[in-house]
């Protein structure tokens, strides 16, 4: 959100202008209150900032002692829709906070005061089928095999987890079918993850045979714990000591 030539004290008059107009008494810097105003005995309180950052947050939620009418009023994206489409998880941040927001335009044709919603009580719905995936994506992930906050690395799904089993296997066994993996122990996804190929590991070389790709031998490399996780015992290879 830009708007680095205007300050927050360049929001002000827009919004008193538009709250007298509402019909309300409007007072500044009312204890420690941005602004406050009463209507009815109705009370609002808007806090104002130059960009939506987590010290803004912190203010509204603390003016929720004081009322329940709580805004945040921040200058107009230069490009609105954009700004709309790509702050969704903000926007819900401040509706679960129940916090209003509003967007002020000190200059231009636009008009000075857009409230974009108001600080309505929020429902907190869970949505049964995420928490159901989750919960089976932890059941179906055989071990951790992911750094939490890691964004470098490729995430090793329940899924990827899968193929990779599949690849290691292939590379013991050489060409074999769907059924012969799954004896192994693949589990029932083993046909799909051949057949569909998502990341180019595999080939069919023949009626229901497959071999690992010159592409899934190399991308084997990069997950070394998960190929030591699956890596099949050599024929004869036991645990005990010569």
């Amino acid at each position: 959100m830009k708007g680095k030539s205007i300050s927050e004290t360049d929001l002000y008059r827009p919004l008193h202008d538009y709250l007298v107009e509402q019909g309300y008494t409007v007072r500044g810097e009312v204890k420690n209150c941005d602004i406050a105003a009463v209507k009815d005995g109705d009370l609002i309180v808007v806090e104002l900032k130059r960009a939506l950052n987590i010290p803004l947050l912190v203010q509204a939620v603390q003016r929720q002692k004081i009322t329940d009418s709580v805004y945040v009023a921040v200058p107009r994206p230069s490009n609105k829709r954009k700004w709309m489409a790509g702050s969704r998880g903000v926007q819900d941040v401040l509706r679960r906070l129940e916090v209003g927001l509003i967007f002020v335009s000190p200059n231009g044709r636009r008009p000075k005061v857009e409230v974009i919603f108001h600080p309505l009580p929020f429902e907190r719905r869970k949505r049964k089928s995420a928490h159901r995936a989750v919960l089976q994506e932890i059941e179906r992930r055989s071990a951790d095999f992911n750094e939490g906050g890691c964004c470098r690395r490729k995430i090793v799904t329940a899924y990827r987890e899968n193929a990779v089993q599949v690849a290691c296997y292939l590379t013991e066994t050489g060409p074999t079918s769907p059924k012969a993996l799954r004896d192994l122990g693949t589990g029932p996804k083993t046909y799909g993850i051949l057949y569909h190929n998502v990341y180019g590991w595999f080939e069919r070389i023949g009626k229901g045979v497959y071999a690992l790709s010159a592409k899934g031998r190399a991308e084997l490399a990069q997950y070394p714990e998960l190929v030591e996780h699956y890596r099949m015992p050599s024929q004869g290879e036991t645990d005990e000591p010569a």
